[in-house]
This record gives C-alpha cells, structure tokens and sequence, in this order.
C-alpha cells in the first residue's frame, strides 16, 4: 500500500448559517513528504486543520489517517489517532503562566509521553527538544514574554515536535517574522521532515516559504481545492487563479473582495 496518502480527505464540508467555507475539499497528503496549502484569508485554511484535529465537527466528509477514517472512530481510537499529530500555531499558542520547560512538558503530557520516567528524564527530552531547535537549556526557565517571536515559534515547534509525532501541522508558521527568521523556521521544518520522516501540512500565504519547503502544494479558493501539484510548480502552475495569487497581480478572477474577507471560522 505505498501508494495509500498519510491523509485523504474527501467531500469535507462546512457552513456556519448560511455561509459555506468548506465545499466539498478533496485532498490527499502523501507519506513522508511537507505538502503546502495556499490561499487567501478567509478561504478555510485553518478551518481545514481544525477539522482534522477534531476542534471542529464537519458536516459531511472523510478524514482517513492511513486509511481509517477518524470520524468514525471510537472516542478512545479518534484520541490515539489524533497524539499522532504534533500542531505548531500561527501565533506559537505557548501559555503565558508557564516556563518555556513547562510548556514543552505539557507537550510531552498531551502525547501520553510524560508518564513514562521521572521528572528529570522528562526535563531532559525537554531540553533535547529545544535543542533540535536551536535554543540552548538557558531559555528553559524563561517565559515565554521573555522570548523574541521568533525564539517563541521555535518553542512552540520543539512543543508541536513533543513524542516524536509522525504528522506535523503548520498553522502560518511564518507570520509575523523578518525575512532571516523567517528562512530559519522553514529550514527547521524541513529538517524535521527530512530527519525524523514526519508527514507535514502547512498552511500559508507566504510563497517563498512555501517553494522553501513544499514537495507538494494545493491552493484552496471558494470552499475547493482547485490545483494541486509539485511545489516547484506553483509559481508557473498554468491555472490563472493559482497565477494570480502566487505573483500578487491586482487583475484577475480573483476579485479583490475575496482577498480582504476576514472571519475566524474561514482563515
């Protein structure tokens, strides 16, 4: 079954009122390799995520996790499916009240990792973690105020990186950071696809971040997947809403209200 996706959607869809977001998405993520979504505010992007970490319930649609279907799994199956997943947040998500140490920890407790050994054995898989980011054991201590944003995405990846997840979810990893950063985080994600063999899906707006570390890459407009190919492909993709979105052109089937609609449930 090598041909078998880490994860196939079909027919996914949601409305909230009379307002559909998701309109029948048809995806497929392969095993082993970073896949790239692309689109613009309030196309669904994040929603998508959502619905595959179970925060949110789709209308209709599968979602198959090596072909299991995950809504129709048992409660205690749908958990064990879903501590496969490791999610580094647009905004890192880390919790202010805790040291960047205990944040990695509740990582490590929401994998079912922290159960095993004592204390010390599981600070020190907390300090490798940071280290495979980059960071040193002196930010262990820190709060995550304290952290540049850069410095927090790292932490909020070594937490997303917390019992060696198979499948890694990337919510704008790059938002918000310089250029420089910005090529330090996608060359960190891509590492870890390449290092540990995780099945990564990121979202973004960021083309350069997305040609640095997609294998595969799909657009998501009017609630669908309407392209999908090699990353390598995408600024030359041949579809001219793909064009227009990946060039920046004002002209265009794109109308320009669709790239300025906002919403929390459609980013």
């Amino acid at each position: 079954m090598t041909d078998q996706p880490r994860l196939r959607i079909r027919g996914l869809k949601k409305s909230f009122g009379d307002r559909t977001i998701l309109n029948g998405i048809d995806l497929d993520v392969p095993a082993g390799k970073s896949t790239v979504i692309i689109g613009g505010s309030g196309n669904g992007k994040s929603l998508l995520l959502r619905c595959i970490l179970g925060l949110i319930e789709p209308d209709e649609g599968i979602i198959e996790i090596d072909g299991e279907n995950i809504l129709q799994a048992s409660r205690r199956r749908h958990e064990t499916l879903l501590k496969r997943i490791g999610m580094l947040f647009q905004n890192a998500a880390l919790f202010d009240s805790m040291s960047v140490l205990d944040n990695i920890l509740f990582g490590l407790k929401a994998k079912g990792k922290a159960a095993r050994g004592n204390r010390a054995e599981q600070e020190k898989e907390a300090l490798h973690l940071l280290s495979q980011v980059g960071l040193g054991a002196h930010v262990a201590p820190l709060n995550p105020a304290e952290l540049s944003g850069g410095m927090q995405k790292r932490v909020g990846l070594a937490r997303a990186l917390a019992g060696r997840p198979d499948i890694l979810f990337f919510d704008e990893p790059t938002t918000g950071l310089d250029p420089i950063m910005s090529a330090v985080i996608d060359g960190l994600i891509s590492d870890c696809v390449t290092r540990l063999g995780s099945t990564a899906l990121t979202i973004t707006h960021d083309m350069t971040s997305a040609m640095r570390i997609g294998d595969h890459a799909a657009m998501l407009y009017g609630g669908k997947i309407i392209w999908q190919g090699p990353a390598n492909r995408l600024m030359e993709s041949g579809n001219p809403i793909v064009d227009q979105f990946t060039h920046g052109r004002r002209e265009g089937p794109i109308p320009t209200s669709s790239l300025t609609s906002s919403g929390s449930a459609g980013s």
